[in-house]
């Protein structure tokens, strides 16, 4: 009697596991890779992941440090056939690679179904969408034409009110020099720097100009004396840096701002992330302001792409996935924490600070330009990094020789 029992109970436990993992398996479940990683960041992933789990998914992080480095290893594993279910990325250019060489799954049913095209601008829409089919599941907007500045050292350095004009800002600069204040917190990778150059751009050539460069590729004399101009200013700020700039991290620079050892950063709204998860408070330890003279701002936005991948749990996950990125609160939520604009223009905007309000009344007003990798192909993009690099690196280079170099990127 007691053999049989206990072959009973065993078989009910072999029976219970059994349907515990076919259960399991049945989940949808995705491995999420991202570049992530800094505070706000993980605080912004986290309200996706959270939503995700919430719904029964599975959720395995695989974020990297670095855009670069993030989408290396990407490439690496699609190499490999060892895609993980879902990759942040940029919408732009490269994705279209991706789709041509068939890599990517489309998610337009899943659009359709969620009536995606009513809700997103409709420049957005068509970002998200290859060969008429949706791929992309957008997270959020920013703004890559903002400087953060410490509200405690502009008092120290008496600096009341926020630069009007590239003169302006220069005086302000001095004065937080002379307060013994680093100027700026300058972050020394490639990247960082071409955006820095794209907003003064911005300021020099306006809007219509500075599409004009990017789309038309023009070389005509306002285009080149405009990127003269912008090198002259970018070449100015090397005054206002410290030796140990080269290759410091964006979210180092912004904690530089954050503690007070630095005035201001040039950076994207997704600064704003690591300041609230500081604890700061924007317009009492922290203010945002347009580059001087900027008539708006240049944007990127950030996505989710889904990677062709055999496994039925990670076919679900990738659906699930793709419904909470645009799930209407979790864009709120994700927004508050990364500091980014929500892509939704259906959402509740009323939790948004003031700089994410501004940024959304750019956007609506169209005066916005997109970030290169939006309009250039992956190549010329990098060439860009490339060529603001060696500039930034080499003092003695004129503005003029420098504009030839950067007309060149694009023949």
């Amino acid at each position: 009697m007691k053999n049989t029992m206990k072959l009973l109970l065993v078989g009910a436990a072999v029976l219970s596991a059994a349907v515990f993992s076919a259960h399991a398996e049945d989940k949808p479940k995705a491995e999420v890779m991202t570049s992530w990683t800094s505070g706000g960041e993980a605080a912004a992933l986290d309200v996706i992941k959270q939503e995700f789990e919430k719904r029964g998914g599975v959720w395995k992080d695989s974020s990297i440090a670095g855009f670069g480095a993030a989408d290396a290893a990407f490439q690496n594993r699609l190499v490999a056939g060892d895609p993980p279910a879902a990759k942040q990325t940029v919408l732009g250019l490269a994705n279209a690679d991706f789709v041509n060489q068939g890599l990517l799954t489309p998610i337009d049913g899943i659009a359709k179904a969620g009536k995606w095209a009513d809700a997103l601008p409709k420049s957005i829409a068509d970002l998200i969408s290859y060969k008429g089919q949706v791929y992309l599941a957008p997270t959020g907007a920013h703004g890559e034409s903002w400087v953060f500045y410490s509200k405690e050292t502009f008092a120290k350095a008496g600096v009341s009110e926020e630069p009007k004009s590239w003169d302006e800002f220069f005086t302000a600069l001095d004065k937080l020099k002379a307060a013994g204040v680093l100027p700026v917190a300058w972050g020394g990778q490639s990247w960082q720097e071409s955006k820095v150059f794209n907003m003064i751009l911005l300021t020099q050539v306006g809007i219509d100009g500075f599409l004009k460069i990017y789309v038309d590729k023009d070389k005509g004399e306002a285009s080149t004396e405009g990127v003269k101009k912008t090198l002259d200013i970018l070449g100015k700020l090397r005054g206002y840096v410290d030796e140990g700039a080269a290759g410091r991290n964006w979210n180092d620079a912004t904690a530089m701002v954050i503690t007070g050892k630095a005035g201001v950063q040039f950076m994207g709204d997704w600064a704003k992330g690591e300041f609230v998860a500081a604890g700061k408070v924007l317009g009492k330890d922290y203010g945002c302001m347009l580059a001087p003279q900027s008539p708006g701002m240049v944007y990127v936005a950030d996505s989710f792409s889904f990677p062709k991948i055999a496994d039925a749990a990670s076919q679900k996950g990738q659906t699930l996935l793709a419904e909470v990125a645009m799930d209407p609160v979790v864009q709120i939520e994700f927004s508050l924490k990364k500091g980014s604009v929500p892509m939704r223009t259906d959402v509740d905007k009323s939790k948004l600070d003031i700089c994410a309000q501004k940024g959304l009344e750019l956007m609506a007003a169209g005066k916005i330009v997109p970030d290169q990798a939006l309009i250039l192909s992956p190549q010329q993009a990098g060439a860009l990094n490339d060529f603001v690099d060696e500039f930034w690196s080499s003092p003695s280079e004129d503005s003029a020789s420098g504009a030839k170099k950067f007309f060149a990127i694009f023949e």
